[in-house]
């Protein structure tokens, strides 16, 4: 883990791979990277808790995954969004921007 990286907070990963994957189809070691490119390495997203979050998405019906082969020429298990996980994002993306918010009015100073 980065030096800097940030924690997770507990429900926080699968939104963001939820997130990662409107994309398109990725492999999870890819589905780590973006995030943590997309956050300038705020965010380290760890295996364990990576592929626990992808297997639960996939248990749930938000994601779909089948066996392709990386860009290194390696098998991958390649994870794509259903239309019940788009559904699922969009409900979940539009309440952590309301959390966020209200955690931010807090910390403003009065």
């Amino acid at each position: 883990m980065a030096p800097n990286a940030l924690d997770l907070l507990q429900g926080t990963l699968d939104v963001l791979v939820l997130r990662t994957l409107a994309h398109g189809p990725m492999h999870g070691y890819a589905v780590s990277r973006w995030i943590h490119e997309r956050t300038g390495g705020a965010l380290a997203v760890q295996d364990a808790p990576l592929y626990k979050a992808l297997h639960r998405l996939e248990h749930d019906g938000a994601v779909t995954a089948e066996w392709g082969v990386s860009e290194n020429n390696r098998r991958a298990r390649y994870y794509r969004l259903t239309p019940a996980g788009r559904h699922r994002l969009k409900r979940e993306a539009s309440a952590w921007r309301r959390y966020a918010a209200a955690v931010f009015q807090v910390l403003e100073p009065a």
